[in-house]
């Protein structure tokens, strides 16, 4: 008898009897390739013409999906799903050392369900050698949360916390944590809003509301429980300030003017006193040098050139330039 199609040989397994099922699970990176591990367990050679394998979803209560099969004579592998079209291989050579392994490709959240792997001989008169169910977990890092915090006190003496994280999966834990002294905050505090994106990930909007108190110390942590992974952002209530924007109050604003008055005359004074200093070098330098004999009788005045004093002229005099 010979098989032509995925839809015939799926008539056959309700009349074939039951083998042990092996059960294995696997994990996946949204976007990542994995392989489902599917091998005969001891050691031999199969005949590609000798083999009929088939992959299909076995999910309970739902109709079986076929991802992809191998009739005996066929040259290749075939596809029932498009989902599964260009992403599901199986690789003959692998096949021949009875490694029936499915390479799945670019992974996505619908991929996570489980897979039945089927592996019949022809030989054997369609004898079931291996079964084998893998449960595929499918995962993706959300992002580090953002939290929003109050600008300032509000008038029902409530403040609201707005923590914001998006694109993980599976569905996520949201916990508020008070500082503090890391402890939880009661659930009831917070509103949760948890939806799918157009790429099958979750987002996911937390709004916490407390009492106001002197000084808060809030923490929002999202828990990937798959990865076994916690973001936390931590997140204080803004300092009440009076005066700008920035929080200058008006006695500050003032201080840098005041400073630079001082620095101002700081300055005026420090040139006046270089001045002072200068001139009292320039003259030292150019005026001619006293008799001690006669320093009752001395003049500060200048010459631009050496000079000569008359001993026999009067007290004071000069007799001209040189």
């Amino acid at each position: 008898m010979r098989l032509t199609s995925a839809g015939m040989f799926l008539l056959l397994f309700s009349a074939l009897q039951a083998t042990d099922v092996q059960e294995k699970e696997v994990r996946a990176l949204v976007g990542s390739d994995v392989e489902l591990s599917c091998i005969f367990p001891e050691r031999h050679s199969f005949d590609l013409n000798d083999l009929y394998v088939y992959w299909q979803t076995s999910v309970v209560g739902t109709p079986k999906t076929v991802v992809t099969y191998y009739l005996s004579g066929n040259s290749s592998a075939g596809h029932e799903d498009n989902r599964y079209r260009d992403r599901a291989r199986l690789s003959l050579e692998s096949m021949k050392r009875g490694d029936f392994s499915l390479h799945l490709h670019n992974i996505t959240p619908q991929d996570e369900q489980r897979f039945n792997c089927l592996v019949f001989r022809k030989s054997l008169e369609l004898e079931k050698i291996l079964d084998v169910v893998v449960t595929l977990h499918v995962a993706a890092n959300y992002s580090m949360p953002v939290v929003r915090a109050p600008s300032g006190p509000s008038e029902n003496e409530e403040l609201t916390f707005t923590c914001t994280s998006v694109n993980g999966y599976p569905r996520p834990n949201v916990y508020w944590i008070n500082r503090t002294d890391n402890s939880l905050l009661n659930e009831t505090l917070q509103n949760n809003t948890v939806s799918l994106n157009a790429q099958g990930l979750y987002d996911v909007v937390s709004v916490l509301t407390i009492r106001q108190t002197p000084s808060v110390n809030v923490g929002c942590c999202i828990e990937n429980v798959l990865l076994h992974q916690n973001l936390t952002t931590i997140s204080t209530q803004a300092e009440t300030v009076t005066g700008t924007e920035y929080g200058i109050t008006e006695s500050q604003a003032d201080a840098p003017k005041k400073q630079g008055v001082v620095l101002s005359a700081l300055i005026v004074l420090g040139v006046v006193v270089a001045v002072a200093v200068a001139t009292g070098w320039v003259c030292r330098s150019r005026c001619p040098p006293r008799d001690p004999r006669r320093s009752w009788a001395a003049r500060p005045e200048q010459t631009f050139s050496s000079t000569v004093s008359d001993e026999n002229s009067p007290p004071g005099a000069w007799t001209g330039f040189l």
